[in-house]
């Protein structure tokens, strides 16, 4: 399905926007005409509002690389996304996410065997994607190996990237050419 709204460039954003535009850029490296950026550019100061939290997520979180892929994929695949899910994926499996989880996150299968700590974020991140809130149980498992601080930056990337995911799919944002994983079965 083709995009359902073309990429505002910064000649086409307000004159009193592109401020907003241009601190985007900043943040992200380039313009954003690719990705849910590129579609939440159309408020332009929500989208550096957005992209201000990404910012302290992406440089400032407690999180790992791993915890934070993590994130990412069980974000995307709950939204079946599939552009975030191919924007996290090879990264997430370079931070150590080993290729049974990610192939069993993605096809909806049972979880391999995990560490316990493993075991409680990913359980964590389930539940609560699944069924908008988690179990005493759940939660002090995952709190045990994440810590508050860890446990909230945990579950606002969840929403972080499940925000993302509502964009690009509502948008019908296009995969990039350079796909590196296969397509989410959905």
């Amino acid at each position: 399905m083709p995009r359902r709204t073309p990429t505002v460039t910064r000649d086409q954003v307000a004159p009193e926007h592109q401020a907003a535009y241009d601190e985007i850029t900043a943040i992200r490296g380039r313009p954003p005409t690719v990705g849910p950026t590129s579609v939440m550019i159309n408020s332009p100061e929500m989208a550096v509002r957005a992209n201000r939290l990404s910012e302290y997520l992406g440089e400032q979180s407690t999180l790992s690389e791993k915890v934070r892929r993590l994130a990412g994929l069980i974000g995307a695949r709950s939204m079946d996304c599939q552009f975030v899910w191919n924007a996290h994926c090879a990264a997430g499996r370079r931070a150590g996410l080993g290729d049974d989880l990610v192939d069993a996150l993605r096809d909806k299968k049972p979880l391999p065997v995990l560490s316990l700590e493993d075991a409680a974020v990913v359980n964590y991140g389930m539940e609560l994607t699944s069924n908008n809130q988690v179990s005493q149980d759940t939660f002090q498992a995952a709190i045990g190996v994440l810590g508050a601080q860890g446990l909230t930056e945990f579950t606002t990337f969840m929403g972080y990237y499940r925000m993302l995911a509502l964009n690009a799919n509502a948008f019908t944002i296009d995969l990039p050419d350079d796909m590196t994983e296969p397509v989410l079965p959905v």
